[in-house]
């Protein structure tokens, strides 16, 4: 089985451990155990109760009390809605082989993470895309949705929050995607791994998992839980999916660690505490981002209204790949490439890390842009 080189994976791994500033990051920043338990109203006491635990494989679905807390981050799903996987990289993987057979249509709309093409692609599906444009706010033009989907379809994918743009589609349109997929008899998988980043509010738009009764969400604790170390993540999703994701699950997954499971628990009990952080930290560094930006003749943007990233438009004298790669070798400041989205011209910044970092890159970056001819 044939699939693409995972462009944004791959450049992530030949550069983020070497760079100094790195500007490229998708989690909101980091936390550590003694601040998970300090943001749960624990202290380190409770880490005795681990000294006990005998390292099995655990509960082979995932314990009761982690799926209990992910189905309250939903308005309908119950625990038996819930698959728990190794992080929203499997959740996505494990949706796509479940549902996609070769030759069925799948519709992606771009640019996105670049499984929710690449995998469907490699299976024998006929994936058709549809591609964002900054003219529309990077929002998905739903005329051009239709019709798309018309003709038999079996899957729309699209990520909300968008990875990379931080676009932000809101219910009104989401009911109107809805109807689009009801009316093709699709489902709508949708990676809500950013899903409480809203820069207004309390942060959240409805889940497709709630909203659609074809309608899957993928999403992990990753990005806004800050907990990319645990690589644990789930779906949501009817249960004749559910029951089609445990096949292939159980061929490449067992269970997820005991630990991972544990601590995962702990944030999603204090999700509204751990949420809390995330958004005063996306907030007020976008914030930093947006003046920053408006300083800077050579960059311009379609402000992210979610998520942790965005997708700066470059005016320099070369290719975004030659641009970001002579950045960091020059800087230590590390973008992501547009190219790894199909997006030539254009580079990915991820604001949401420590301050410090974010405004000793951005920094860097305008002294870089000066110098460029």
């Amino acid at each position: 089985m044939f699939i693409e080189p995972f462009k944004v994976e791959i450049w992530m791994n030949e550069w983020e451990t070497r760079c100094t500033h790195n500007l490229a990051e998708t989690c909101v920043a980091s936390i550590t155990i003694q601040e998970l338990l300090s943001l749960s109203g624990l202290n380190e006491s409770a880490l005795s109760e681990l000294l006990p635990m005998k390292l099995t494989y655990g509960d082979i679905e995932g314990s009761t009390r982690l799926r209990t807390a992910i189905a309250a981050l939903y308005e309908t799903q119950v625990i038996e809605d819930i698959t728990v996987t190794h992080g929203t990289i499997a959740a996505n993987m494990l949706v796509h082989k479940a549902l996609v057979g070769p030759s069925e249509r799948v519709i992606s709309v771009v640019p996105t993470y670049q499984q929710h093409y690449s995998i469907p692609a490699s299976i024998g599906a006929k994936v058709t895309t549809l591609r964002l444009r900054e003219e529309n706010q990077f929002l998905p033009d739903l005329d051009h949705l239709r019709e798309l989907a018309a003709s038999e379809t079996k899957l729309i994918a699209f990520t909300n929050p968008n990875n990379p743009t931080g676009a932000l589609i809101e219910q009104p349109m989401l009911e109107k995607i809805i109807e689009i997929a009801d009316a093709a008899d699709a489902y709508l998988l949708c990676d809500e791994v950013y899903r409480g980043t809203s820069q207004v509010g309390d942060g959240m738009v409805p889940s497709i998992a709630d909203m659609y009764h074809k309608g899957i969400s993928t999403a992990g604790m990753s990005k806004v839980f800050s907990l990319a170390g645990l690589r644990l993540g789930w779906v949501a999703a009817p249960q004749d999916v559910t029951d089609k994701i445990m096949i292939h699950r159980d061929y490449d997954t067992i269970s997820v660690g005991m630990l991972n499971d544990h601590f995962a628990a702990i944030a999603l009990e204090n999700a509204g505490n751990v949420l809390a952080r995330s958004q005063q930290i996306t907030r007020e560094n976008l914030a930093i981002l947006g003046e920053w930006i408006d300083k800077e003749p050579r960059v311009s943007w379609v402000k992210p209204r979610a998520g942790t990233t965005a997708m700066l438009k470059l005016d320099v004298p070369m290719t975004c790949r030659e641009f970001c790669t002579d950045l960091i070798k020059n800087t230590g400041v590390l973008l992501t490439p547009g190219d790894a989205f199909e997006m030539e011209g254009y580079a990915r910044i991820g604001y949401a890390n420590d301050r410090e970092i974010l405004e000793a890159g951005l920094k860097e970056l305008s002294s870089y842009l000066d110098k460029i001819k």
